[in-house]
C-alpha cells in the first residue's frame, strides 16, 4: 500500500451501507466488515472519523412526504443514525480498535454530546471517533454533516461510500450505458449539472472551505483504504492537490 496522502478522514456511511442486500435495518456481517476495512485504514497511521446516515431505519424525508410534520420526521432520523453509530462502534470495539461515539443530540447514557475539541482529542490518542445524529437540526442531511464536522475538525478529504456505483457519472449508469464517469469535478460543476454527489448545502459548504470529496463504491473490499490513502479511485471532488 502506497504511503498514505491524508492525514485526517471523515468517511461518509449511508444507511443503506449497513443493511446489506436487505436494505433495511442493521446487518452484522455487513457491519463487521465495514468496521475491517476502517481498522486497516486506521493501521495505515490516518485519523479516522465517520459520519453515519440512517436511511436502512428511517428517512426523515419520506415521513415528511407522508404527512408527517417535517421536524419531528427528521429528529426520528437523527435517533436512527445513532443506532447506527452504535451497531458500528460496537463492531470496531470487537476489532480492537478503540471508538467514541459523538451524538449532536444529548443522550449520555449511550454516546459523548459532541464538542469540538474533545473530538480532536480521541483522534490523537488514536481513536476512531463516530458522528451521530446529524447536525442536531432538522432539515440538514447527513452529507451536511460530513461536510460541517469536516470543516470543523480540519480534515483532509470527505470519504463517499457509495454502494452500487464506482463514482459520478453525467447520467444513471443502470440506466444509460452510454453514461459517462467523472475522474475529477469542480464544486461548480456539481452544483451546475445537478449531479447526486452531495446535497446542494454540502457541496456549497465543502466549496467554500476547500475540502476534497473522493466518491467511491464500497461494495469492493478495501476500497475505504485506497480511497483513505489516496490512491487514484472513483471520482474526486474539488479541494487542494
Amino acid at each position: 500500500m502506497s504511503q498514505a496522502k491524508y492525514k485526517r478522514v471523515v468517511l461518509k456511511l449511508s444507511g443503506e451501507s449497513m443493511a446489506g442486500e436487505e436494505k433495511f435495518g442493521i446487518n452484522p456481517a455487513v457491519v463487521e466488515e465495514l468496521a475491517k476495512q476502517i481498522k486497516l485504514v486506521q493501521e495505515q497511521g490516518i485519523e479516522v472519523t465517520i459520519v453515519v446516515g440512517g436511511g436502512n431505519i428511517w428517512r426523515g424525508i419520506a415521513g415528511s412526504a407522508r404527512g408527517m410534520e417535517r421536524a419531528a420526521a427528521d429528529y426520528m432520523g437523527m435517533l436512527a443514525t445513532v443506532m447506527n453509530a452504535v451497531a458500528l462502534q460496537d463492531a470496531l470495539e470487537k476489532l480492537g480498535v478503540d471508538t467514541r461515539v459523538q451524538s449532536a443530540i444529548e443522550m449520555r447514557e449511550v454516546a459523548e454530546p459532541y464538542i469540538r475539541r474533545k473530538a480532536v482529542r480521541h483522534l490523537e490518542k488514536n481513536r476512531v471517533v463516530i458522528f451521530a445524529a446529524g447536525t442536531g437540526n432538522p432539515y440538514f442531511s447527513t452529507d451536511t454533516t460530513a461536510a460541517l464536522r469536516a470543516a470543523e475538525i480540519n480534515a483532509d478529504v470527505i470519504l463517499m461510500a457509495k454502494r452500487g456505483v464506482d463514482g459520478v457519472y453525467d447520467d444513471d449508469p443502470k440506466k444509460n450505458p452510454k453514461a459517462k464517469k467523472f475522474e475529477t469535478l469542480e464544486y461548480i460543476e456539481v452544483l451546475q449539472r445537478g449531479l447526486q454527489v452531495m446535497d446542494s448545502t454540502a457541496i456549497s459548504l465543502c466549496m467554500d472551505n476547500k475540502i476534497q470529496i473522493v466518491v467511491f463504491n464500497v461494495d469492493k473490499y478495501e476500497n475505504i483504504l485506497k480511497a483513505a490513502v489516496g490512491e487514484p479511485i472513483g471520482t474526486t471532488v474539488g479541494g487542494k492537490d
